[in-house]
């Protein structure tokens, strides 16, 4: 039976409009009244509660599927995963188990799905790179002379990366007034639009990998929200980039999907400008053919596709230990923000009002930036014939700042 024709016992699973058939079975971590959290894959509307399947003996992760975070499971390794992934589908096919320990999303909590070791943002998307660097400093220096050559990212902070559904408190911090610095809660509150990547392998300290490497380190992947502060960014990111302006929330979806989920959806990225280095270069494409947007308070706003992408996942990855950079299981790899050319096709706020100067109308409201109150949510999601691989909701609502 071909990958499209697989259907599940599961009846919320087949329908074309779920996130979670089958063919995705994407891992988190939830909890239920009563019980602590524990690791689970989504199906339909559904949880599979893999601590209890473990101890029935249905699986073997090696007892990892009963931590509250998904870290031991992804560091045994490759093997494990594609064996677990086949078992997984047996037992959720059509003729497959069906007294399995299932729990209702509807009544379950998640949680953040890894205990995240490291957090690097990068800025692969050519369009968000020259349309923001047009704002900055104009469109004749718009993409610096080495952004075509490598992949540029910076290191953020583990600590504020929350799960789905946290709310985010607006920061505060030091803009650009008059007469020099305000203290201020920010003004220009923003979102971006990101793909997360999930490393599911160590590497040690001086050690070099390549492309090829890094993809097959690579668990899984999440939708990623880097919440901006845009007027804290401006005042402070000259010379050394970002840094309280990012530091206060990135927030990711529950459910980590796979790359063997994704792996029908491979596609080619955005048109090279000049050639790649030979530690750069890839042997078969890392993009995918899928869809993410977003909405703000239930309208949506933007929507493009991860194949505009400049640099993929694993060429992040290869050139973040160019220098012997070790990494660890754990470490989570933001995309940078995904834009396509066309203003509803924009991650970000800032892109799509031009700094502010272009409102948008939110529910027959002029709007700018993010204010108290709203509810920004990422969705992402890979179309085949009869199914589609989803991530789910990538939601948090802004709380007003402490003063």
């Amino acid at each position: 039976m071909s990958n499209q024709q697989l259907r599940s016992w599961v009846a919320a699973a087949n329908k074309a409009e779920c996130d979670f058939p089958i063919q995705n079975l994407p891992y988190g971590v939830f909890s239920v009244a009563g019980r602590t959290p524990r690791c689970g894959v989504a199906i339909g509307d559904m949880i599979l509660d893999l601590a209890e399947c473990e101890a029935r003996g249905l699986l073997d992760a090696k007892g990892t599927f009963a931590q509250p975070v998904l870290n031991d499971f992804i560091e045994l390794g490759r093997e494990i995963w594609d064996r677990t992934r086949v078992c997984l589908t047996a037992l959720l096919a059509e003729d497959g188990d069906r007294a399995l320990p299932l729990v209702p999303m509807s009544s379950a909590s998640l949680h953040l799905p890894i205990r995240v070791t490291e957090f690097t943002d990068f800025y692969a998307s050519r369009n968000h790179a020259f349309n923001v660097g047009v704002l900055f400093r104009g469109p004749e220096n718009a993409l610096p002379p080495q952004w075509t050559h490598m992949p540029i990212g910076y290191n953020g902070r583990a600590s504020s990366v929350v799960v789905s559904g946290t709310p985010i408190r607006r920061p505060m911090g030091q803009i650009k007034g008059e007469d020099g610095p305000v203290w201020t809660a920010s003004r220009r509150l923003d979102l971006e639009l990101e793909l997360g990547a999930v490393v599911g392998a160590n590497s040690r300290m001086g050690q070099r990998i390549s492309v090829d490497e890094a993809e097959d380190m690579i668990f899984g992947y999440v939708l990623l929200n880097d919440w901006s502060a845009r007027d804290i960014q401006t005042w402070e990111y000259q010379p050394l980039g970002p840094f309280q302006a990012k530091a206060f929330g990135t927030t990711i979806s529950p459910w980590i999907v796979t790359q063997a989920a994704l792996e029908p959806f491979r596609s080619t990225g955005a048109v090279r400008v000049n050639p790649l280095l030979p530690y750069l270069q890839e042997q078969r494409p890392g993009f995918y053919d899928m869809v993410l947007g977003w909405t703000m308070n239930g309208q949506t706003m933007a929507q493009t596709n991860y194949n505009v992408m400049y640099y993929s996942s694993a060429q992040q990855l290869a050139h973040h230990t160019a220098s012997g950079c070790p990494m660890r299981v754990g470490d989570l790899l933001g995309s940078g923000t995904v834009s396509g050319s066309a203003r509803d096709q924009t991650g970000a706020l800032l892109e799509m009002t031009q700094g502010g100067k272009t409102p948008v109308q939110v529910a027959g409201q002029p709007r700018t930036f993010i204010q108290d109150g709203d509810k920004i949510e990422l969705f992402g999601y890979a179309l085949a014939n009869g199914y589609r691989i989803g991530f789910g909701p990538c939601t948090g609502t802004i709380l007003p700042a402490q003063e």
